[in-house]
Order: C-alpha cells, then sequence, then structure tokens
C-alpha cells in the first residue's frame, strides 16, 4: 500500500538512470503523446524508472520533466537529464577529456533549473523554506557519466580513484548543501550502479585475461571496483554532512549490492535470461552493439523484457528498477530506507 502521502512534492536530480524526458525536450524541443503506462515515453527503459516508483509509494504524481515549460511544478520537477556529469564541462576540457559532449546538462546546470521552477512554486525566503521542507529530493546517480569519459579518454584505474571520485563526491556534497540551504530536510542520495556489469561496458572493454573478471558475477572488476570506491568515499562525505546538518535526514541509496545480487543469482529474482545481457540490442555476447543499439536499425527487442535486467545495454527493465525501488523504501538498500524515516518524522 502506499504510504500516506507525506511529501507534497518531490525533486529529483541526476543522469539518464532517472530522466523523464527532459533529453528528449531538449533535444527535440517536444514531449511525444504520452498515454499511461506502459510504455512510458521518453524514459531509458521499457517502463518505469525507480523514480516513478518512488513517487507512486509516496502518492505524489509522476515528476515533470523541468524542460517541459509552463507545466505546474507544484508537486515537483525532474531535472535529471541523461548524460549529465557531476562535473562542470570546464574540468573534463581541462583534464583533456574530449569524449565529452558539450551538453550543458551537469549537475550545476540542474541546480540553475531548480531556481526557475522556484519562482514558480513560492514566493518568499519563508514560504519557499517551508515548502521545501515538506519536499523530497532525490540527488544522483551522478559520476556514472563522469567516469565513463574518464574511460574512453584512456585514464589508468588510478588516476580515476585519486582524481576524478574525490571530486566528483565533492560536486555532490556541495550540490546536496545547495538544497538542504533552500529548505529541504529529507534526501535521497543514489550511489552508483556496477558499471562492470552493464553490457556497453562488458562489450567496449572485453579482455582477453580471465583474470579481469570476477568469477562469481561475469563482471569486469576494473570498473566496479570504481564505483565501490566511488559509494564508499560518498557514504564518509554524507555521515560527514549529517552530522554537519543534524536537522536534514541524508539517506544514502545502494544501486549497486542489489544489481550485484541479479548478476551473481538471476533466476533467484526471476531474470532467466541473466544480468548481462541486454534484452533490446544487436546481437553480440551481451547483446549489445554500438553500431546497432536498442533503437537503430539491426536492434530487435526481446519478447520477455522483465527476465532481463538490462534494457538496452546501458540502463535497466522496468522490473529491476521496481525491485530497487521497494528496497529504498522498506530496505534493506537504504540507510536508512526512506518509509523509516517518514514514519518517525511523522510521530515527531
Amino acid at each position: 500500500a502506499p504510504l500516506p502521502q507525506y511529501y507534497n512534492a518531490i525533486f529529483s536530480f541526476g543522469d539518464s538512470f532517472s530522466d523523464t524526458g527532459n533529453f528528449v525536450i531538449i533535444n527535440s524541443g517536444k514531449l511525444p503523446n504520452m498515454p499511461k503506462f506502459p510504455p512510458p515515453y521518453a524514459r531509458c527503459s521499457n517502463g518505469r524508472l525507480v523514480i516513478d516508483f518512488l513517487a507512486e509509494a509516496l502518492g505524489v504524481p509522476l515528476l515533470p520533466p523541468s524542460a517541459n515549460k509552463g507545466t505546474n511544478f507544484s508537486q515537483g520537477a525532474n531535472f535529471a537529464v541523461m548524460g549529465a556529469t557531476a562535473l562542470e564541462l570546464k574540468y573534463f576540457r581541462d583534464n583533456n577529456v574530449w569524449s565529452i559532449p558539450p551538453f550543458n546538462t551537469s549537475m550545476k546546470c540542474q541546480l540553475e533549473w531548480f531556481q526557475e521552477v522556484k519562482e514558480t512554486v513560492c514566493s518568499s525566503p519563508q514560504e519557499c523554506k517551508e515548502f521545501f521542507g515538506k519536499a523530497l529530493f532525490v540527488f544522483g546517480e551522478f559520476g556514472g557519466n563522469d567516469y565513463s569519459f574518464a574511460w574512453k579518454a584512456e585514464w589508468s584505474l588510478d588516476k580515476v580513484k585519486t582524481e576524478m571520485v574525490p571530486k566528483v563526491v565533492e560536486s555532490m556534497i556541495g550540490g546536496i548543501e545547495a538544497v538542504l540551504d533552500e529548505g529541504a530536510r529529507h534526501v535521497v542520495v543514489p550511489g552508483n550502479l556496477p558499471a562492470g556489469c552493464i553490457p556497453i561496458t562488458l562489450t567496449m572493454y572485453a579482455s582477453e585475461d580471465r583474470s579481469d573478471y570476477d568469477p562469481r558475477t561475469g563482471c569486469l572488476k576494473k570498473f566496479n571496483s570504481v564505483a565501490l570506491y566511488h559509494n564508499a568515499m560518498l557514504r564518509i562525505a554524507l555521515d560527514q554532512l549529517q552530522r554537519r546538518r543534524p536537522d536534514a535526514r541524508i539517506i544514502y541509496a545502494d544501486y549497486y549490492t542489489p544489481y550485484i545480487q541479479f548478476a551473481r543469482t538471476p533466476h533467484l529474482y526471476g531474470y532467466k535470461r541473466g544480468a548481462l545481457r541486454a534484452c533490446c540490442g544487436g546481437g553480440g555476447p551481451y547483446n549489445y552493439n554500438m553500431s546497432s543499439s536498442c533503437g537503430l536499425p539491426g536492434a530487435t527487442v526481446c519478447d520477455d523484457p522483465d527476465a532481463h535486467v538490462s534494457w538496452d545495454g546501458i540502463h535497466l527493465t522496468e522490473a529491476p528498477y521496481r525491485f530497487i525501488a521497494n528496497t529504498w523504501l522498506k530496505g534493506p538498500y537504504a540507510y536508512p530506507p526512506l518509509a523509516s524515516v517518514v514514519r518517525d518524522d511523522m510521530v515527531y
């Protein structure tokens, strides 16, 4: 059953794991007609995303994409956009990373869009603080794209860990502090997914050396080690932030562990086709092919998306998103679970 409607609105920031239309609007100027589910247009999936399931469970309408100008954002907005990075374009240019497209969709841009939406939902500083204090903020996932651009620029594992991860985490904390300063009290912060389990990574960085793979999952160890390191650093930084801001509840939400569980024992979760093969793709060992990826000529869609974890070789199908959303609401993959935060807050 949905939790009693406790939040008046939800505001979401992030990348393609939570984009519900911004990329499509920014690149084509309009959203396709949006019938009810399925299929949810303008999402990187065959169905709903975690952010959709969270909204449904919390009794808030599905979040309108912020780029859809003229929308009423009084019950929330989604600023997430495909390809978004935690770091600014300038950082990549200064560090000779040219693989990044020149989109202005970084975390900082999303915070600027938030300021534009803010003007439409509240008028005085006091009213805004109260309004955002009754809203839920979901901040992330961020970092996955930053690291993938670094890999494309042939950064070493050591360089990604020592030079980029601390910068990404620092940037995220700055962004979370910015929404706390606006009055946010409850912030969910998702960590990174295990990039080494994702078909695009397994295809682009396939290795002859079996020791590069984790025998329990078939995932590439190097890419997962960065996600694990990012998540560990992020959790330490969130704990420090929580101590500095005792009036807020900051929730770390884990994408990594459930995905690894799917990869280890897919059948246990109903993924008969496993976790490493895309449902929609153009062939190859992981059904991911750069030249005929999902949506391009040569790609086909599987009959049973729910039997796959991966939708298009990068993003997930609806089934794992539903599972993950539940574990963030009820536990065990959110610290603390959102439902317990809501219950605690309703008691006081």
